[in-house]
């Protein structure tokens, strides 16, 4: 059993940055950048990072990673003479990425074109426990596959696929709708 990494107000660690993802791909900057702080202010900048760069990948539409590692940057530069500072530039890389265009390319790609014999349920399952009751709660759409609730609750990698494309706010036409809208 793997331990529960808990962020500073309960939340679980990852459960926290699948809503995050989550709120961006529907364009809610507010929700996204309350869990954005949340990370960043639980000692998890880095991971933040880190997430922010690959949404920037895999959920928005043209260059904005740019953007994205631009304030990373910024971030890193500020943080390496005060450690625990440059929150703001987080927040900003949060808010593009909610208001940026989105598509799912590169994700689509990666996963149904090439990779399209070699998903599987198992390979993503993570030991997660539901979040606790707290100031925010947990929109129902981050327990996904990807999550033990969502798991429990019968979500498959299909309703991912199906559910994430829908609900990309903006969404700019992609190479590969026609795979997702089939599924």
């Amino acid at each position: 059993m793997r331990a529960r990494i808990m962020t500073v107000r309960g939340y679980s660690l990852l459960e926290v940055a699948s809503a995050l993802q989550k709120a961006i791909r529907r364009s809610d900057a507010k929700l996204a950048g309350y869990w954005a702080v949340e990370l960043f202010e639980s000692g998890f900048q880095a991971y933040l990072w880190r997430r922010l760069l690959t949404i920037s990948a895999e959920d928005c539409w043209g260059v904005i990673t740019h953007e994205v590692e631009a304030l990373y940057r910024s971030w890193a530069l500020i943080h390496k003479q005060k450690p625990g500072g440059g929150r703001i530039f987080a927040a900003k890389a949060t808010i593009l990425l909610a208001q940026a265009r989105k598509c799912r390319d590169a994700d689509h790609l990666t996963n149904l074109v090439y990779d399209a014999q070699s998903v599987d349920e198992k390979q993503l399952e993570a030991d997660l426990v539901a979040a606790r009751d707290n100031i925010q709660p947990i929109p129902d759409y981050a327990f996904d596959c990807h999550t033990q609730k969502g798991r429990k609750a019968g979500k498959t990698k299909r309703d991912f696929f199906r559910d994430e494309h829908k609900a990309l706010k903006p969404r700019e036409k992609g190479l590969f709708d026609d795979l997702a809208d089939e599924l």
